[in-house]
């Protein structure tokens, strides 16, 4: 892969990371870190430029899916699990 290439799909894992992290929804957001992960682990030993491009162009329109489902979910916002409210204990 080449170095931009590869400086690419990293600004795009970054990125997805990122934006998934606003899903305010705990079940949302921990599945999407988890399934952006995933998929960029499977996909790591890539040789082919135009798989890769291919795999680029799909986790570009995912990037848009996730900041578009981002705003809804902000729109339609639920209370908070209990999980999300423990506080994390003192050392």
């Amino acid at each position: 892969m080449a170095a931009s290439s590869r400086a690419q799909v990293l600004d795009l894992y970054r990125a997805m990371l990122r934006e998934s992290k606003y899903f305010s929804a705990y079940n949302y957001r921990t599945y999407a870190v988890r399934r952006i992960r995933d998929a960029f682990r499977e996909n790591k030993n890539v040789k082919d430029p135009v798989e890769i491009q291919a795999l680029v162009n799909k986790a570009r329109r995912d990037l848009g899916i996730i900041r578009r489902q981002v705003h809804i979910g902000q729109m339609y916002s639920t209370d908070k699990l209990i999980i999300e409210n423990q506080e994390k204990p003192r050392t």
